[in-house]
């Protein structure tokens, strides 16, 4: 099968969000599972080329834009066993970043998405490349699907793309790209399509996600519970009634989890490697003695080590955390923070280390190296989001033996059995309120189990066992992809 992958992100290339890692694991193991694939990017200011090997200039091509055509530069190379084509334009891609700068979004993102959208579309037959399925990421994408319904599959139906069918992927639903109804005109596309019921308006303005909603053959979110969830009202940003609509075209594929640059047993970051075939877990006590000296921590192998990786902000979940954080250290954990967000959480979260100097460590920003001594070491990891677009983190560190703690309405309890309802089965712990209060009753929840050292071990044992593989995902997608096929009534290239 052929899949064209269109998106703003891809890593190593270029990180904004956890979008890129998705974007380019997921073709990596597509192309391992023996389907032909190709990534279609914007050659943004931000893109670091010295991980492009054979990099060269290929072919130009031209899209529609408000005041004629316009030609982007493709460039192809390889990332990997994956082939990446780079589209290069003077104006809304050079020296730009993907979504933004230092003052926030761009106020013409609308204008340079469509315009590359087009410009993917129009390259598959400059490249020869004439896929079966057009997957496309998030908001920045959007528009795609609805340009290639109308303008090819409508008017220009031999054309190579017009006989592939489109997949669109909600990575981030409340990110939904949105833009004053007046830029309609000037994105070439008639008033007909300005409508709620089958359409991209969403409170009288254009919403780019909606348009891949609407118009795409396939949706696609990052699990079966959130597809569901996301219909429901007031759960699904403003879109309920469209996924509502289109449930019977709506899926939902867990993602997957590079196990070769995520796991234990090799992680040369570590003090020491551990992996489920060390019945004592003697490594991981390793990493978490070895962690508490570093950070200055009292060190206790008893003592439960609780760790929260991310953004300090509400939408992470901090908020609630700094409510009860003071609570949970006297009643006798010890916590390791590490992120960046808002001053004022941040501001909290440094007073109370203050207080319990020994027993609290906050780090500021992302360090890589540390991130992965912190899973190593944590005996659980807290990820209160009340929204999570992605299972990445918590699976990461169930494979490294850290036992979420998840809220049982953000889309990880899809992947984390509840001890609380289950015990034999449970891989950690979900708290039912979105709420401070709540979250400490689920940190209570695990505190208690962990002083059964038998009982607490299995658990661990059981996480480590997961399997969130890349591999496992890409076949999920495959057949996902023969939907697509078949509402195109196409065959697939073998």
């Amino acid at each position: 099968m052929r899949i064209a992958f269109v998106t703003p992100e891809f890593d190593p290339l270029v990180r904004r969000t956890p979008l890129a890692e998705v974007a380019a694991a997921l073709p990596k193991a597509l192309a391992e599972a023996g389907s032909e694939v190709a990534v279609f990017l914007p050659y943004t200011a931000a893109l670091q080329t010295d991980r492009v090997t054979d990099l060269m200039p290929l072919a130009s091509v031209s899209a529609q834009d408000i005041d004629g055509r316009t030609h982007f530069r493709i460039h192809k190379g390889k990332v990997g066993n994956v082939q990446v084509y780079l589209f290069q334009h003077p104006q809304f891609f050079d020296g730009r970043n993907p979504y933004g700068g230092d003052e926030g979004p761009y106020e013409d993102n609308w204008r340079r998405y469509a315009v590359f959208a087009r410009a993917v579309l129009e390259s598959f037959e400059t490249l020869s490349f004439e896929p079966d399925v057009i997957h496309c990421f998030d908001w920045a994408t959007g528009i795609l699907p609805l340009i290639h319904e109308i303008e090819f599959v409508a008017k220009r139906p031999d054309h190579a793309a017009s006989k592939a069918g489109t997949y669109f992927q909600i990575h981030n639903i409340a990110m939904q790209g949105t833009f004053e109804r007046e830029v309609l005109p000037r994105l070439g596309l008639p008033y007909r399509v300005f409508q709620s019921v089958g359409g991209l308006e969403v409170a009288g303005k254009v919403n780019f996600l909606k348009a891949g909603t609407e118009f795409a053959t396939i949706i696609g979110t990052h699990s079966p519970g959130h597809a569901e969830r996301i219909q429901q009202q007031d759960r699904g940003y403003g879109l309920e009634d469209a996924f509502r609509r289109r449930s019977k075209e709506l899926v939902g594929i867990a993602n997957g989890i590079d196990y070769s640059a995520w796991d234990p047993g090799t992680d040369p970051l570590l003090p020491r490697n551990f992996s489920i075939k060390d019945k004592t877990l003697n490594g991981k006590t390793k990493c978490k003695t070895t962690l508490q000296g570093l950070l200055k921590l009292e060190s206790g192998a008893r003592t439960p080590l609780m760790a929260m990786l991310g953004r300090f902000d509400a939408d992470s979940g901090t908020e609630i955390l700094a409510e009860i954080l003071t609570t949970a250290l006297e009643r006798g954990v010890e916590a390791v923070l590490m992120g960046t967000g808002r001053p004022d959480i941040h501001d909290r979260l440094k007073t109370i280390q203050t207080t319990f100097f020994g027993r609290c460590r906050v780090l500021e920003g992302y360090q890589p190296a540390i991130a992965h001594q912190i899973l190593g070491a944590a005996d659980m990891l807290i990820l209160p989001a009340h929204y999570n677009p992605g299972n990445a983190l918590c699976a990461i560190g169930m494979r490294y033996g850290a036992v979420p703690i998840v809220y049982g309405g953000g889309g990880l309890e899809d992947y984390v059995v509840d001890l609380q309802k289950n015990a034999r089965s449970g891989t950690g712990v979900h708290f039912p309120v979105y709420s401070g209060e709540s979250l400490l009753e689920g940190i209570e929840a695990a505190r208690k189990l962990y002083k059964n050292p038998a009982a607490w071990k299995q658990v661990t044992s059981r996480c480590m066992r997961q399997d969130f593989s890349w591999g496992a995902t890409a076949e999920e997608y495959l057949k996902a992809y023969r939907r697509v096929t078949r509402r195109t009534k196409r065959t697939p290239a073998p």
